[in-house]
Formats: C-alpha cells, structure tokens, sequence
C-alpha cells in the first residue's frame, strides 16, 4: 500500500490504548501492543493512506463546528470598505478558479464577502433544459442512483435514510424504487440552488444537526454524513412527475441556508406552505452562504440520467441529456 515507503509512523487512535503504527510491513496497521488491527475499510478503498487526512479528520472531530461556522458566518457577512472587498474577492477568485466574467455586474464592489459569495449570475448565463427534470445547481454529481428497499440510498458507500434525510417519515414508501443524485458545490462554484423542475412548493422541512465538512474527508471518516448535518427539504409537488425534494445540506463553516419561498433561513421544523408556491425549472429556491451538497430525490415514475461528472444548474437530468 505504501510502496517505496520503509519508514513508519506512529499516532495516537482515540479511543484505543495505544499508538496506531502505520507502515509498508506485511502484518499491515498495529497497535504498540504488537497486535494487528482489523485491515479498516476506509484504508482499503483507497490506494494510499494520507497521514494529514487521517490527522485532519481527528482534528475535524475535536474542533466546535458549529460555533465556528457562525462565527465565520458573522465575520463574511460583516461590511467591508471598498478596497478590501475588491482585493478579497479577486484573491479568492485566484485561488479557486472563479469564473467572475459569468457574475452578475455589479454597479460597486461587493458590501460583504457573504455577497460576493452569493452574487448571481448574469441573464442567460445558463441555458435551462426543456427537459423535464434539471440540475438544481453547479458542481459535480458525485453519486446517483437507487433508491432501494424503499428507505435508503447508497452515497460513497454509506448507506443512508430517505426518512432521516428529508425528516418526513412518509418519504421511505414514497421514494421506495426511487432515485437519487448527489451534487457536490465546490468553493469556486456559484451557490444559489434552483429548481430541478415545474410544480409548487409544499412543504420546507429544517433540521437541526451538526457541521461536518462534506468533502471527501467527512464522507470518508463522518458516518451518517448528509443526517447528522443541519439540512433543509424543499418538496415540490408537479402533475406528472410526483414529488421531487432537494435537500440541501449544509456544511463547516456553511452556517446559513435560506429558502426563497420562505424569504430568509428558516427556522428549524416543518413549514406547510398555503398556497403552495408555484416554481418554474430553473427559479431559484435557495441559497447556501459559503458552498456545500445538494441531495436530489425523484419517485420511481421519474427516473434520472445523472452520470457522475461536472453539472451546470439547469442541464438535463432526464430524457436526453443536453450536449
């Protein structure tokens, strides 16, 4: 596993009394105590076992999350004067590869790092698909698939629950033979979700949790990833295609999700709307504020060609899918 590798390293494993020895040896993981640990999963799907993932995600486990983030969230949405807005949004845009020339113009710099990173696209930026399912949002389809037994979905090799996903315990009959996709919003994408298709919105479901990253280290080492973060259902009712719900999950430092038909971050519980909102393919229906995962669930009657690979928001998630 660790070819051309003779050295060892040793760190401390939580729980465990002993250090856990990392090495290129034949009895493979150990403990100090000489015996050999179980060959872990997480080890064997990969190549290569990184030293800083594997310290990063003890790390991630210590650190207050949630208080973090919001500390974070305060700090990006504080005003900020003209000069060091221009600079902080061309640095990230640097970094990360943002697209600015698809931003909206604006008249001056953006008042706060929060705005920028919630900017909007200039009109007709993207095309939206006459299909009649579409991509929520820009990023990468990371998974899609299955719904199987009616209750559960298999996201990078975890299983999870519809019913814990969406918090509506009917959802487990409803979506049983469904399926799912899995969009992954990186730090350079735009963030405003839209909706996948035409209906109206019924029912918004906010659910408290934590704030684990949903990188490939919280996916990796965060069992029960998508449940155990704070997340928001958007139902959406249509004629012929049933129910269709994107949960949008948030993440580290992703204190904030607003809802558009709710007009601000709603708060935690269920919220029926009467009269249902009416959305069109491709109307936005939420924000993240700073980037995270977009869970999309269809009945068994509305199948999804969602090939693992990058996605703009309004390309074709049905039919034939948009070149």
């Amino acid at each position: 596993m660790w070819a051309g590798e003779s050295s060892e390293i040793s760190l401390p494993v939580p729980g465990l009394a002993g250090r856990f020895h990392i090495g290129n040896g034949s009895q493979g993981p150990q403990l100090t105590t000489g015996r050999a640990l179980p060959r872990i999963a997480f080890l064997r799907r990969t190549s290569t076992l990184s030293v800083g993932t594997f310290a990063a995600a003890q790390i991630i486990r210590l650190v207050p999350r949630v208080r973090v983030s919001r500390a974070v969230g305060r700090l990006c949405e504080a005003e900020l004067p003209a000069g060091l807005s221009s600079f902080a949004s061309r640095a990230y845009a640097r970094i990360y590869g943002v697209n600015l020339a698809e931003a909206e113009d604006v008249a001056q710099p953006y008042r706060s790092f929060d705005e920028f990173f919630t900017r909007r696209l200039k009109p007709g930026v993207r095309e939206v698909s006459p299909e009649p399912i579409v991509s929520p949002a820009d990023g990468r389809i990371v998974s899609s698939g299955t719904i199987t037994d009616g209750t559960s979905l298999l996201v990078k090799g975890q299983p999870y629950s519809v019913a814990e996903l969406t918090g509506v315990d009917a959802d487990a009959r409803r979506y049983a033979g469904g399926h799912f996709a899995v969009v992954y919003l990186s730090p350079r994408d735009y963030h405003r979700v839209h909706s996948p298709v035409d209906g109206h919105i019924s029912l918004v479901n906010a659910m408290d949790g934590d704030l684990f990253p949903v990188n490939s280290i919280g996916e990796r080492h965060v069992p029960g990833l998508f449940v155990r973060n704070q997340r928001v259902s958007i139902a959406i009712d249509t004629p012929a295609l049933g129910r269709v719900t994107a949960v949008m999950v948030g993440a580290t430092i992703v204190g904030r999700i607003t809802v558009s038909a709710l007009s601000g971050q709603p708060a935690v519980g269920v919220h029926r709307l009467e009269p249902a909102a009416a959305v069109s393919r491709g109307d936005e229906i939420g924000i993240f504020h700073l980037g995270s995962t977009v869970v999309l669930l269809t009945e068994a009657s509305a199948p999804l060609l969602a090939p693992v690979g990058e996605v703009l928001y309004g390309q074709a998630l049905s039919g034939e899918q948009d070149e």
